[in-house]
């Protein structure tokens, strides 16, 4: 838990879900999930401070006093109790935020969540915890399905890394630019924000390095340890077998993104592997909020998942500067803007707009015509309408496979993502790459 955030810092978009899930009258127990160290805990503890007249904290994980009120039954009422006894505190039905960390460690706990929906409605709880443990975690006792509301955590977007850095201004000047399809002025000074957020990543402890410090060798050493963090999550659920395996599929991702062509192969793990060894791991290491699939399409159609070929698919870290850690790349590599690493860098930007999607609620896909035309990224919007998206890391932005597919399937319009201004024309939406957030206003 990070404890000396300032005030811009602690602005994250979903205080306003929250926010909606106090006041909605169909409230359930809710549970935020999302990869370790995204912010979980200070997000809802800063929440509940906000917004209720009282915040009542329990870490499963750290205490067997407050796991062992679970074990009897599974009555609310006894429950809160006990729990009251505990802390020491009374639990209003209104005014309390009872607020269960790592719930993961509890399987009973998880699944008392249901009777609080069925039985105690009227007190508001949240649950946080690692996916991976909850998905895993489940021998004996069901998981309180229908009878919880749940929310992902994910880093911070690059719209939340400017909030970070007091930068509201800047928001809103991007925002009104993408409104009106118009240039911005301050172009230039983005691009060089935009690439600091590459480096720096969306990861909180990670960003507070950067904010305090303005120290790039404090950011990766904050990395290093988020990434140990997840290995270290790795062999606690998983069984030394299966750990080896999570750990090269892992190991493997900057050498998949450091191809030309950046579909998923399994024989960069190692020699020989097979489909069958290494789908869990990868859906392991997916479930976990460490890495994003991208599967391919084969015809750009609505509805998207019917021509999945979920055989065929690309993978990207949910952060891009953790990426940036395991590659070893030094700073100034990505911060200075010349040709070296040109090849990198059109990867680093791909993953970047990959986890912005995902994070601004899209299922991101990619679309291949016979191995002659790619399109990196093609989504479906909540109308229906198919929207390819290419992406390109500087101000060359020539693509014969957008022509492509818009020719085979005239969407409403395309978007291409790189270092130009703002603009539209021929039927194509030119976003600035600092501008993906604004993807949400679609």
């Amino acid at each position: 838990m990070i404890s000396a955030l300032n005030k811009h810092f602690m602005e994250r978009k979903i205080i306003k879900t929250l926010k909606l899930w106090k006041n909605s009258e169909n409230r359930m127990p809710l549970i935020l999930h999302g990869a370790r160290q995204v912010g979980k805990t200070y997000t809802i503890l800063s929440f509940g401070k906000e917004y209720y007249k009282n915040t009542i904290y329990f870490n499963l994980e750290d205490s067997k006093e407050i796991t062992n009120v679970f074990e009897r039954d599974l009555n609310p009422e006894r429950i809160l109790k006990e729990l009251a006894a505990i802390s020491g505190q009374t639990i209003l039905a209104q005014d309390t935020l009872l607020f269960f960390d790592e719930i993961q460690a509890s399987e009973r706990a998880l699944t008392s969540l249901k009777y609080f929906c069925e039985k105690a409605s009227v007190y508001h709880v949240i649950a946080a915890g690692s996916l991976l443990g909850v998905a895993v975690n489940r021998e004996k006792y069901s998981f309180p399905v229908g009878k919880v509301n749940m929310y992902t955590l994910y880093p911070l977007d690059f719209e939340e890394f400017l909030w970070a850095l007091g930068k509201e201004q800047m928001v809103k000047l991007i925002k009104d630019s993408f409104e009106n399809r118009e240039p911005i002025s301050l172009h230039d000074s983005l691009m060089d924000l935009y690439r600091v957020y590459l480096v720096v990543g969306g990861m909180p402890q990670a960003v507070l390095e950067y904010v305090n410090k303005q120290d790039f060798d404090f950011v990766l050493a904050s990395q290093k340890n988020i990434n140990d963090a997840y290995i270290a999550d790795m062999a606690k659920y998983a069984t030394p077998s299966e750990t080896t395996k999570i750990l090269s599929a892992f190991h493997s991702v900057p050498a998949q993104l450091a191809k030309d062509n950046r579909k998923f192969q399994y024989k960069i793990i190692k020699r020989g592997a097979r489909a069958h060894e290494y789908e869990t791991p990868l859906d392991w290491l997916r479930t976990a909020g460490v890495i994003i699939k991208c599967c391919k399409i084969n015809e750009g159609k609505l509805p998207l998942s019917a021509y999945a070929d979920y055989s065929s698919f690309k993978v990207y870290m949910t952060d891009t500067g953790l990426l940036c850690s395991k590659f070893g790349v030094p700073a100034n590599a990505i911060l200075v803007e010349t040709h070296r690493m040109d090849e990198f860098k059109g990867a680093l930007a791909e993953n970047y707009v990959a986890s912005a999607l995902v994070t601004n609620g899209f299922i991101p896909y990619y679309w291949e015509s016979q191995g002659k035309a790619e399109v990196d990224f093609v989504i479906q919007k909540k109308g229906g309408n198919i929207i390819p998206v290419e992406v390109k890391s500087s101000e060359r932005v020539r693509s014969k496979s957008l022509s492509q597919f818009v020719s085979k399937y005239s969407p409403a319009y395309s978007i291409r993502i790189s270092a130009k201004n703002f603009g539209f024309e021929n039927g194509i939406l030119s976003l600035p790459l600092y501008a993906v957030f604004c993807m949400q206003e679609l």
